[in-house]
Order: structure tokens, then C-alpha cells, then sequence
């Protein structure tokens, strides 16, 4: 069931039918899978969704929750960082044995405080060294074995924010849409060596954050950032966030062997609100 629990907005069904038959997905037990990002939200139920499914998961974050599943390995990584990338392929191919799969869910972003004009450098920098160069490193350091051994899958997740900028976070989309056209280009050119890569690009998911500006916007409706909020649910046709595990659900099936002839493509999970044709 969805998290939220406000009059009026519908709720996440209980199931989907990707989601009941997850482990039944083929080719995924005994897949050595990386996901980054992978103690919270999208990257945590994608980390579930696959070592449900069979296959072996390390995921990979700054911060250990201390309550992943025992299927999943953790791994502490700064990959906002050349080194960090490095340190963690290493250690992740060390427990794994190789990667099969490879989920760069990471990112973040850090708001400017008064509009992109006041987006310094740094910020910059710290967004992009994130959202696109950690994706760009871990894939040069796994794709030569994914090319030897003449298969593999990659997901990057990237943002219906770099095709619908909402918010005053231009760094954060400005990256997500770089990761876009990286992603595609890799895809184009390793698609005949066996490895493929994919795009899922999430709208708003419900997370702790969300729940809170959710919760204070019942208390401080003239909130601008409540305000900004509520208008965007007010958009989603479907008239809620979605969940992780919808998300993880997507990701599941794009590195499964269902999706053996699907390759350099965007996949929006956003409830309909990317309105163009």
C-alpha cells in the first residue's frame, strides 16, 4: 500500500502483476548484480526485488541501514569520487566474482537556495561528479568483462526531470538528461558485443522526504515548496506517487531475459505525467 495516506489521492494497489511473479522472471538466479544507491528507496527495492528474484546482489551506498535483506551484501562507497568508484568495483567484484548486472541508480542533488543563477560552481560539480560521472566510471571499469564474456545489462536510472525540469534544481536535471544521452550512446555501441543498456526514468516516488513536505503542507499550505508539491501530485494522471517497488518492479524485468531484444531505451515510471506524444 502506498505510504501516503491523504483524502482523495488514490493508493498504490497492493500488487502488480510484475510484482507477483517477479521471481519468475527468467535468467535473473544466480546473476551477479552491483546496484548503487542501494540502501534507500528506488535502489533498496530494486537490491529486494532481484535477490527475490535469484540473483546475487551487492548494494552499494555511503551509509549502511543495517537492515537490508540477508541476501543482499552491502558495500560502503563514496561515488561521488574517482577513487570511490574504483574501491568499489573492486570490492564488489571481489564478493560477486564478476558482474553480470550493473543497476547506477545513485544521485542526488542539491537545490540551489534563490534560482540557477545562484548555482555555484561547486554544486556543479558535486551534481554532475553524482548523477553522470559515477554511472560513467563504474561502466568503463565492468563493461570490458561484460564484452569478454559477450553479455551483460546495465540500467541507469535517470529522471523524468531531465525531460520535464519541475523545481528550481536545474544541476540535478541538467545531469539526469547527460546521463540520458551518455546512456544511449553506450547502448548504440555495445549493443553487438551482448551487453545492453537501458534508461528508467522515475517521476515523483514516494520516499521520507516526500512524506514530510506532504505532512507539512497539511500544516503550512502557503509553503512554496508544499505548494510546489501538491501541484505536481495535482498533475500525476493517476493521481499519486509512485513506489519504489513499482520502479523496481521495471528494473527487474529490463535485465531479466524477457527483455533479451529491448536496448537503448527510456522507460518513464511517472503515474502519466510526461504529457508529450
Amino acid at each position: 500500500m502506498s505510504q501516503f495516506n491523504v483524502p482523495g489521492m488514490p493508493t498504490a494497489p497492493e500488487s502488480s502483476p510484475i510484482t507477483t511473479t517477479a521471481h519468475e522472471l527468467g535468467g535473473l538466479r544466480g546473476r551477479r548484480v552491483l546496484v548503487t544507491g542501494g540502501s534507500k528507496g528506488i535502489g533498496r527495492a530494486v537490491a529486494s526485488r532481484l535477490a527475490v528474484a535469484g540473483a546475487t546482489v551487492v548494494a552499494a551506498a555511503r551509509r549502511d541501514p543495517g537492515d537490508l535483506p540477508p541476501a543482499v551484501h552491502f558495500v560502503p562507497a563514496d561515488l561521488s569520487t574517482a577513487d570511490g568508484c574504483a574501491e568499489l568495483t573492486t570490492a564488489a567484484t571481489d564478493l560477486l566474482g564478476g558482474i553480470d548486472v550493473l543497476i547506477n541508480n545513485v544521485g542526488a542533488g542539491t537545490p540551489p537556495p534563490d534560482g540557477v543563477l545562484t548555482a555555484s560552481d561547486a554544486i556543479w560539480e558535486q551534481t554532475l561528479q553524482l548523477n553522470l560521472l559515477a554511472s560513467v566510471r563504474l561502466d568503463r571499469a565492468v563493461l570490458p568483462e561484460m564484452i569478454a564474456r559477450g553479455s551483460g545489462a546495465i540500467v541507469h536510472v535517470t529522471s523524468v526531470g531531465a525531460y520535464l525540469p519541475i523545481g528550481p534544481d536545474v544541476p540535478y536535471q541538467a545531469a539526469k538528461a547527460a546521463l540520458s544521452t551518455y546512456s544511449k550512446a553506450l547502448a548504440n555501441e555495445f549493443a553487438g558485443r551482448g551487453v545492453r543498456v537501458n534508461r528508467v526514468s522515475p517521476g515523483l516516488i514516494a520516499n521520507d522526504a516526500i512524506s514530510a513536505l506532504l505532512a507539512q503542507s497539511a500544516h503550512a499550505p502557503s509553503d512554496p515548496t508544499a505548494q510546489m508539491l501538491e501541484e505536481w501530485i495535482g498533475g500525476i494522471p493517476l493521481g499519486r506517487p509512485g513506489q519504489p517497488a513499482e520502479v523496481a518492479d521495471l528494473v527487474a524485468f529490463l535485465v531479466s531475459d524477457q527483455a533479451a531484444w529491448i536496448t537503448g531505451s527510456d522507460f518513464r515510471i511517472d503515474g502519466g505525467s510526461f504529457q508529450a506524444v
